[in-house]
C-alpha cells in the first residue's frame, strides 16, 4: 500500500502503528470519559487534545454521538453543535494536528470538513445515510469503513461490566465480515474515493460476542490481505471487561494486550482513550515486530 499524505502529514502503511485518541464530545460515553460528562471536572476537549498530542497521538478522533449499547441517538443539529466548536478550535490552536470526525450523519461530516477535520470515520461504513459518501468524495477525505452489525434491540446489560450487544448471527465470521466490508468499499467507490483514501475497520464490539471478537483479534491479518490499511479499536471494551471480569476503568492492561496482538496481526492504526500508555504498547510492538 502506498503511503497516504493527510494535512501535513505522510501516513506510510507498515513503517509503523499511528495511534488515534479519543475525544468523545459527549455526556453519556461508556467509557465515563465523556467531555460533556462532567465539564467542571473533566478536561476541556481543547485541554486533553494538547495532552493527547503530547503523549504522541498521531491523529485526534472527535466524536458528538455515544456508540454506547443502549445510548439514545441524537438529532444532526446537536452532534454538531457538539463536534463543529472544538474542531475549530483544536484547528485554530493546532494547526498541525490531524482531526477525524467519528460520524455517520452526511451533514454533519460536511461541516466537520469545512471546519478543519481531515478523515471521515463511519461507523456504519456509509450504510447509514446515503449521503455521506458523497461528502468524503467532494472534500478528498480518507474513510474509515467500519464493520457493524449491531442491533439496538440486542443490548445486553451488566451492572459491573456495562453494557453490550449480543453478537449477531454469522455462516463464518471472517468471510461475512470481510464481505460485508467490501459491501462499504463498493459504496466507496461508486461515489468516487479511491482505494488509496480506503481504511477498514473490522467493528470490535458491534454485533459480535466475546468470542467473534478475540477470533477477528487473532486472524485481523485477514482483513490486511483485503489491500487496505487497518484501524483497531479494542480500547476499554466489553469483550475485555467480560474476558478479565473489569470494569471499563480497570481495561488499560487487557487494552494493552489486545492492541499488541494487532499489530502482530497488521493493524496500522489502533484508536484508544488511554493514549499514554498505548502509544509506549505501539511503540514496544512496533521494535519487536517491524522490519
Amino acid at each position: 500500500m502506498k503511503p497516504i499524505k493527510i494535512g501535513n502529514h505522510t501516513f506510510d502503511w507498515g513503517a509503523r502503528t499511528y495511534v488515534m485518541g479519543i475525544l468523545n464530545i459527549t455526556p453519556d460515553s461508556f467509557s465515563g470519559d465523556g467531555i460533556l460528562a462532567s465539564p467542571r471536572g473533566n478536561q476541556s476537549g481543547a485541554e486533553q487534545a494538547a495532552n493527547f498530542l503530547s503523549l504522541g497521538a498521531d491523529i485526534l478522533d472527535v466524536g458528538g454521538e455515544s456508540t454506547r449499547p443502549g445510548s439514545a441517538p441524537v438529532s444532526a443539529q446537536t452532534e454538531a453543535e457538539r463536534v463543529i466548536p472544538i474542531i475549530k478550535e483544536l484547528t485554530k490552536k493546532f494547526p498541525e494536528a490531524i482531526i477525524s470526525i467519528d460520524t455517520y450523519k452526511a451533514s454533519v461530516a460536511d461541516e466537520a470538513l469545512n471546519a478543519g477535520a481531515h478523515i471521515l470515520n463511519d461507523v456504519w461504513g456509509l450504510r447509514a445515510d446515503p449521503a455521506l459518501a458523497g461528502v468524503a468524495a467532494k472534500h478528498n477525505a480518507p474513510v474509515i469503513l467500519m464493520h457493524n452489525r449491531s442491533n439496538p434491540a440486542s443490548v445486553e446489560l451488566r451492572e459491573k461490566l456495562g453494557n453490550s450487544y449480543s453478537g449477531s448471527k454469522y455462516d463464518d465470521l471472517l468471510t461475512d465480515v470481510k464481505r460485508e466490508l467490501m459491501d462499504s468499499v463498493k459504496l466507496a467507490h461508486a461515489a468516487g474515493i479511491p482505494d488509496e483514501r480506503i481504511i477498514l475497520d473490522p467493528g470490535l464490539g458491534f454485533g459480535k460476542t466475546v468470542e467473534h471478537n478475540l477470533e477477528l483479534i487473532r486472524r485481523l491479518d485477514e482483513i490486511r490481505s483485503l489491500g487496505y490499511p487497518v484501524l483497531l479499536g479494542p480500547s476499554r471494551k466489553s469483550f475485555i471487561g467480560f474476558t478479565l471480569d473489569l470494569p471499563t476503568n480497570q481495561r488499560v492492561e487487557g487494552t494493552a494486550a489486545t492492541i499488541s496482538v494487532g499489530i502482530t496481526r497488521g493493524a496500522d492504526i489502533v484508536r484508544v482513550h488511554d493514549v499514554e500508555q498505548m502509544v509506549r504498547v505501539t511503540k514496544m510492538t512496533d521494535a519487536l515486530v517491524r522490519i
